[in-house]
């Protein structure tokens, strides 16, 4: 078959991630040698270089795609293997997302000194890392005594910044624990009613050239419903509140049988107000569809419940 390179970014877990989908696409072409019909390419983002600040004070999510986009348009590669909690809202132009793997666990684990933790265990008054301003935003709502510093960088960083005592505590995605096969996975995650995830936290997306025929019948048998469902539905629900990183946005649909409950949830970057809601449809024959647009039009609902006050705390952010 045609050789497809896959493109994904150098962080460990990215290349993990990039190293699972080469071994599931030849698993499922059967393909011997798959370093030769599926090389990986690995490229350092943007986002990848700015380890000292927030995202949302250098551009936000398409950081961690920009040269991963690139690479192919320029057809260096015919597969990126991507986070989709990273992946702006709107695909470039002539990209598409062509195949979804299975979720993984999208909850959350509070990480301290001595091991995991709750958010209601934490020292009054304790420092919290986190470059994340959805996490910043849940932890104040809960706990407006902590104090938020900015960490960012891989597992070891974070681990390394918790035993000098430079934070008390972080947090990080259990779906990231357990795809580099970390120890720290085994911790109890935060449950979703305390701490409700990313938008597609925990869904890896293959995206290609939209006219790259072998590229997407290659990735269509990796593709699993009902990661996809949750992802079209919680990607819109971001959408509907013109989402950005400098907005504290979750959202979580979970499918059992045809039904899927969707919840999300946004709140002001100091975590003193929050607006969530809930729904929950049937999913019939056109079920993207249906799922996009139970998705935004809650979107809509929680966007038009913060009102003003969402856009003004929105805007000084």
């Amino acid at each position: 078959m045609t050789v497809l390179p896959i493109a994904t970014r150098e962080s460990p877990l990215a290349l993990a991630q990039a190293r699972m989908v080469q071994r599931l696409l030849a698993e499922a072409h059967g393909v011997a040698d798959k370093d030769a019909a599926f090389p990986i390419v690995g490229l350092t983002t943007t986002g990848d270089r700015l380890t000292d600040r927030k995202l949302i004070d250098a551009g936000g999510k398409g950081l961690f795609t920009k040269e991963i986009d690139e690479a192919l348009y320029e057809k260096r590669a015919a597969i990126a293997v991507h986070s989709m909690k990273d992946v702006p809202t709107r695909m470039p132009d002539g990209l598409v997302l062509a195949a979804f793997l299975e979720r993984e666990d999208p909850r959350d684990v509070l990480l301290t000194a001595s091991g995991s933790s709750r958010i209601a265990d934490l020292p009054h008054g304790a420092i919290l890392g986190t470059a994340s301003l959805r996490r910043q935003a849940q932890a104040l709502h809960l706990r407006p005594d902590l104090e938020i510093v900015t960490l960012r960088g891989n597992v070891d960083t974070r681990l390394g910044k918790l035993r000098s005592g430079e934070v008390a505590a972080t947090f990080l995605a259990r779906a990231g624990l357990k795809r580099l096969g970390r120890a720290e996975a085994d911790l109890d995650p935060l449950d979703a009613n305390e701490m409700l995830p990313a938008v597609a936290q925990g869904i890896i997306g293959l995206a290609i050239r939209e006219d790259d025929d072998a590229a997407r019948d290659a990735v269509a048998p990796l593709d699993h419903l009902p990661s996809s469902l949750a992802a079209a539905a919680e990607r819109a629900f971001l959408a509907a509140l013109d989402g950005s990183c400098r907005t504290p946005i979750a959202a979580y649909a979970v499918l059992e049988g045809r039904e899927m409950t969707i919840r999300g949830e946004a709140l002001t970057p100091d975590g003193k107000q929050r607006w969530a809601d809930r729904v929950t449809i049937t999913l019939g024959p056109n079920a993207p569809k249906t799922a996009c647009k139970a998705g935004y039009a809650l979107g809509a609902k929680v966007k038009a419940a913060g009102g003003e006050a969402l856009a003004a705390a929105v805007a000084a952010s």
